[in-house]
């Protein structure tokens, strides 16, 4: 037994040490516990690195055969819920290697270290499971796309108050509200498209500890293998970059952002000041003292993992905000609050657009509302506009309207034709034809306004979207 298999199990350095690290430096080391997962991506990279060495000449026909064959075995043994690290493995490629010593032994397992680092190795493999767990996240943001699209088609015609500042602004569709929580979340999976074509292009497998291989592998071979357009241009930045890592963070955080917004919304409108929509019972919870409560958790759970998910990005930056070139061990802390991320969506989304999917609406405490707090005054400027009035005249004549109701405690429409033209004589009694929620809300026919028929447009123009994004997962 060599000094290395004596005092250093399950790491993959040591020779040059008299024995073994303390107790302490190793649990401080020890990854197993957040990195095995990445276990079947790492043998993926051991299967096309062996295919190199073999094409290089580095390993006889034979020794190829035993080594995939290895690799094969802890792979089902893996997926059988049977391969398990050791309490001496320091990390993922130790444990795999020490495993497969033990499978194929040690004079042909041995050799599959030629040509690799660990540095080359987890930049690589981390990147390949971040591009499949891209997809996971991006079909469960498009599941949750679908239930708005859903409510939205389900409710379209409906009228609601729409808001700045959170005071009543001007009436729009509910469906027209709904898909605006849908677009952000629609560029998000956009995002994830963009980070996996850059992050496709660059395999750094073949870049070793930071200076590249002398053994004649060829780097494309393994890229095209692992499921990557191309490999790194430079073997330090292949090694040492963590920007993928940070951008999908970013994502992320971006993806927890956007569905809190529209659960800070559930979480309003469920109330009994608002009355907007009712919380079904499976997607709600109650109280331990309060008889009567439904919660509205999953959508309180959404705007405290929105903080979690910034949090992981944060720290992340910080991690890497001024490491020297190339490889340094903080890299180490790229994983876990990835990982946290990664989990946290996959648990979060399924559970929020279930909460989507089931709400139901109010519409007619809505349309009650649409017209209250003045909401209307915009469709009097403008009206007048269209009578040739200048818009900071018609402008002012739409405040002194307000002005007036307030004074009377009632709303625009209660104005009478006498109280219209003593305020300005252009307000005709022709007015009232935009002093209903339903008038203003159809004259807004722009691309991209509330109109029902621009609403009916977006809905089919969100579906195609849908559909094109479904189309990259497969």
């Amino acid at each position: 037994m060599s000094k290395q298999d004596a005092t250093n199990t399950g790491k993959l350095w040591g020779g040059r040490f008299a024995g073994g690290p303390s107790p302490e430096l190793d649990a401080l080391s020890r990854s197993t516990h957040f990195d095995w997962r990445l276990t079947p991506y790492d043998l993926a990279g051991s299967k096309a690195h062996a295919n190199v060495l073999h094409a290089a000449g580095l390993l006889t026909d034979a020794d190829h055969a035993e080594l995939l064959r290895g690799l094969q075995v802890l792979g089902e043994r893996y997926a059988a819920g049977e391969l398990h690290p050791d309490a001496s493995d320091e990390d993922v490629h130790g444990a795999l290697e020490r495993l497969l010593l033990l499978e194929v032994g040690p004079d042909v397992g041995g050799r599959l270290r030629a040509g690799r680092s660990r540095n080359d190795q987890v930049a690589t493999l981390f990147r390949a499971f971040l591009r499949d767990h891209a997809r996971v996240i991006a079909d469960k943001v498009l599941d949750l796309v679908d239930a708005l699209h859903g409510q939205a088609a389900q409710h379209h015609g409906a009228i609601m108050p729409g808001r700045t500042h959170l005071q009543h602004a001007q009436p729009v569709l509910l469906s027209h509200h709904l898909l605006a929580h849908a677009w952000p979340l629609l560029r998000d999976v956009q995002r994830l498209r963009d980070w996996d074509a850059r992050v496709a292009a660059e395999s750094p497998y073949g870049s070793g500890a930071l200076a590249g291989s002398s053994l004649g592998l060829n780097p494309q071979a393994v890229a095209a293998e692992l499921g990557f357009t191309g490999s790194t241009p430079n073997s330090i930045d292949g090694t040492a970059s963590r920007d993928f890592v940070a951008e999908f963070a970013f994502v992320c955080a971006q993806i927890g952002v956007d569905v809190s917004r529209i659960a800070e919304e559930v979480i309003l409108w469920s109330t009994k000041e608002f009355d907007f929509v009712k919380l079904h019972d499976s997607w709600s919870t109650g109280s331990s003292i309060m008889p009567q409560k439904k919660n509205p958790d999953i959508s309180e759970l959404a705007r405290g993992k929105a903080g979690r998910l910034i949090g992981n990005l944060s720290g992340l930056l910080a991690t890497l905000k001024a490491l020297p070139l190339a490889y340094n061990r903080d890299l180490q802390e790229d994983k876990e609050p990835v990982f946290d991320s990664v989990d946290t969506l996959e648990v979060l989304l399924p559970a929020f657009t279930g909460q989507i999917a089931t709400l139901t609406f109010n519409t007619a405490r809505m349309a009650e509302l649409a017209p209250q707090g003045f909401s209307l005054a915009t469709d009097i400027a403008e009206w007048l506009v269209k009578q040739g009035t200048p818009f900071r005249i018609a402008h002012e004549v739409a405040g002194e309207c307000v002005q007036v109701c307030e004074q009377q405690d009632k709303e625009l429409a209660d104005l009478t034709d006498e109280e219209f033209a003593a305020i300005n004589p252009a307000l005709t009694p022709a007015v009232r034809d935009v002093l209903t929620a339903a008038g203003s809300v159809a004259s807004r026919d722009g691309r991209g306004g509330t109109a029902p028929v621009r609403v009916a447009e977006q809905l089919d123009e969100c579906a195609a979207v849908v559909s094109g994004h479904r189309g990259w997962l497969v």
